[in-house]
């Protein structure tokens, strides 16, 4: 038997609510141990908009990947240089909705022309990120809603994408 991994496809406007819910339960189940209280709130405030949240997956690249039909996890490629957001709902966590994203990420931006791609990784993240081969270059203090947040600025050197013979 085959094992199969999401299921994945573009964004649309009617995943909103989905994906802001995946986001702030995301934000406030799965940084538990790295972000204060306040910390996570401030974060996962960020989608109370849902359709400013919304606004903002349009404006970039989104995938979502889902499990029998219902979106889990999602991850968005700005300016085909960063990966922007990357949130897996805390049912699916650590079954490989993240990295199933991040492939086709990877993918997609070195298919376009990309030869490096970045990411402001989380405390959480840093290690998922660190194991696929980014590196840390700068370490970050961010304002969310009034708390500061700390991220690392990592970067990959991607494989160039041969072009069909």
């Amino acid at each position: 038997m085959t094992v199969q991994g999401p299921a994945l496809r573009p964004y649309l406007p009617s995943d909103a609510p989905r994906l802001a819910a995946i986001f702030r339960e995301a934000v406030e189940e799965l940084t538990i141990d790295e972000y204060d209280e306040a910390q996570r709130a401030a974060w996962a405030s960020a989608a109370d908009d849902v359709a400013a949240f919304g606004a903002r997956l349009a404006s970039m690249l989104t995938l979502v990947a889902s499990e029998n039909d219902k979106a889990m996890a999602f991850a968005c490629l700005e300016d085909n240089e960063m990966i922007a957001m990357l949130y897996v709902h805390p049912d699916v966590a650590g079954r490989g909705f993240a990295r199933a994203l991040v492939d086709a990420l990877e993918r997609l931006a070195a298919a376009r022309g990309a030869t490096t791609l970045k990411t402001d990784a989380s405390d959480v993240s840093r290690g998922f990120f660190q194991h696929r081969g980014y590196a840390a270059t700068q370490r970050n203090s961010v304002m969310r809603a009034g708390e500061w947040l700390a991220n690392t600025t990592m970067t990959k050197t991607l494989e160039p994408v041969g072009r069909p013979q």
